[in-house]
């Protein structure tokens, strides 16, 4: 999952930056309104966690701005505004969720699942396919009847490769919504990690059950389903 935090509290965006990435998300940060409608406009959110009270204007704005632009994307508004009013009109612009500062950081993270498991415009919970079930709210992975073990980053990576099963998706791409857009897409880490989950999932790259390599494009999940695209695969 992709956040973009917009708070203008340099130090509370940090702080909820370093916990959610913690947590295994994939976090952006801004401090502004200019600066956050930028990042929407190039990059694909799966949250937006929204303060209302920035430096050059009003964050309900992003809030219909973001909800016009992408009917999707879940918001959830984390103000200091704690009146009835604020919070109706909050709901009413567009979030899906709200919370009044001061908070504590347990409770953010239980919203964010919560959002997550009522979220039935565009996820499901549990994604299974073929004998691989991922439980995207408890971070479980299993496969047939034995737990599999993963790293965050892993498990970031095969919850989206399952979220678009027989698409290839690019290192470009993996990189963006499991570890950031600060990342140095030149790295190797992502194939680090695929061999990791090969390994884990008793899979390999010459004879491939679940991660396919397409040479020159990227990855694949692979389903067994009548839409399976062609490419070359190693």
């Amino acid at each position: 999952m992709r956040i973009l935090i917009v708070d203008g509290k340099k130090d509370v965006a940090q702080t909820l930056l370093s916990g959610l990435s913690k947590n295994g998300y994939a976090v952006d940060a801004s401090e502004n309104g200019e600066s956050a409608l930028a990042a929407l406009s190039i990059n694909s959110y799966d949250l937006l966690i929204l303060d209302l009270d920035l430096p050059d204007m009003d964050g309900l704005k992003i809030c219909d701005l973001a909800r016009a632009k992408s009917p999707s994307i879940l918001i959830l508004i984390l103000t200091a505004r704690g009146k009835k009013e604020d919070i109706i009109t909050g709901l009413n612009t567009g979030a899906d969720d709200y919370l009044v500062k001061p908070f504590h950081f347990k409770e953010l993270l239980a919203r964010i699942r919560a959002l997550l498991r009522r979220d039935m415009r565009t996820r499901e919970p549990i994604l299974k396919i073929q004998d691989v079930s991922l439980d995207t709210v408890e971070k479980v992975v299993w496969k047939s009847n034995h737990k599999v073990q993963l790293t965050r980053k892993e498990f970031g990576i095969l919850e989206y490769l399952m979220r678009h099963p027989n698409e290839v998706i690019s290192q470009e791409i993996i990189l963006e919504h499991v570890w950031g857009s600060l990342t140095n897409v030149f790295t190797n880490t992502v194939r680090v990690h695929i061999q990791s989950l090969r390994r884990k999932l008793g899979d390999n790259s010459e004879t491939p059950i679940y991660i396919d390599t397409v040479i020159g494009f990227g990855y694949r999940f692979i389903s067994p389903e009548p839409n399976k695209k062609n490419g070359d695969s190693k």
